[in-house]
């Protein structure tokens, strides 16, 4: 576990991202690595944590700014002993974390009854309890600084659709946690908030429709704005921009604010009836296509036998 009393920058509300440090999960592609681009972009210090040695070394180098003023870690975020030693790094490294972007993230293929069970277990494990993990190793710094933790959980913490019950649950629980966290820190000073983004241009994305063609034609048919896909970069910039104003929830597109509102009607027997009428053909037309692929990611999932990142 981080130590104590290590040095530290106070970050408050409404300040600049420059010199504070930025602790990035997932930061080896997608929307990880776009923020910590953007991040570094602001004269931020990013410490890059991820699954894939190579990538986060180039970016690394890439980002803005002089050597060594960036660190990365390779790490899997179901691993507290890596996350302790990636946010020990980081802190001897950098001087301290300010901001935690927990981001890790993975969407396996299948229903529950078809798919790989492993694969289920493991969307469960990395995108909720991954979160844990890293909000628990990197506590210490952050109380130091009275920083700022951003947890990324989805719109599909209100919403559900079949094929997604690993996922969905998964980021109810990554937002529910969120609250009850922001309520345990608020007397310390330290921020929490979550991120809601729908479907996001990323290769978790591009991979579920190359897999998937059920999926991609429900997803389609969805009503505005669940059925619209907004830009990494878009989304990215939303998410650097909370960093410094550390709001309760971000929303991407800011239309996916509506539907939390109204999750009430996205979870009652009214929409269960809707889903369960295209889930007659859907369901079994999904179930078809994994039994086919024959894998529980998509070729892009580091760290799951999938492939790369």
């Amino acid at each position: 576990m981080t130590r104590p009393g290590t040095p530290h920058r106070t970050v408050h509300k409404g300040q600049e991202l420059a010199g504070r440090v930025v602790f990035v999960t997932g930061a080896a592609r997608g929307i990880g690595e776009h923020c910590a681009r953007l991040a570094a972009g602001h004269g931020a210090r990013v410490a890059l944590v991820g699954l894939e040695p190579a990538r986060l070394a180039v970016l690394a180098a890439e980002l803005a700014g002089p050597p060594g003023r960036h660190a990365w870690f390779a790490c899997d975020v179901t691993d507290s002993a890596a996350l302790d030693r990636a946010a020990d790094g980081t802190v001897a490294a950098l001087g301290g974390i300010d901001v935690v972007l927990a981001n890790a993230g993975v969407a396996n293929r299948g229903t529950v009854a078809v798919g790989d069970f492993d694969a289920l277990i493991r969307t469960l494990e990395v995108n909720l309890v991954g979160v844990v993990r890293t909000v628990r190793a990197t506590m210490a710094p952050v109380l130091a600084a009275r920083g700022y933790f951003l947890l990324v959980s989805s719109a599909a913490a209100f919403t559900a659709m079949p094929g997604m019950a690993a996922y969905c649950a998964a980021k109810a629980g990554v937002e529910q946690f969120g609250n009850v966290l922001r309520q345990e820190l608020a007397h310390t000073g330290v921020g929490v908030g979550t991120v809601h983004p729908s479907w996001v241009d990323t290769d978790l994305v591009r991979d579920m429709r190359a897999d998937l063609a059920a999926f991609t034609g429900a997803q389609r048919r969805l009503p505005w704005p669940m059925g619209s896909t907004t830009s990494v970069d878009r989304c990215a910039r939303r998410i650097v921009a909370a960093m410094v104003r550390r709001p309760r929830k971000v929303y991407v597109p800011r239309s996916v604010a509506l539907v939390s509102a109204l999750r009430t009607v996205a979870s009652s027997p009214v929409a269960d009836l809707v889903v369960n009428r295209v889930g007659r053909t859907l369901v079994p037309a999904l179930e078809a296509e994994v039994r086919r692929l024959g894998r529980g990611f998509g070729t892009h999932s580091a760290g799951t036998g999938g492939g790369g990142g």
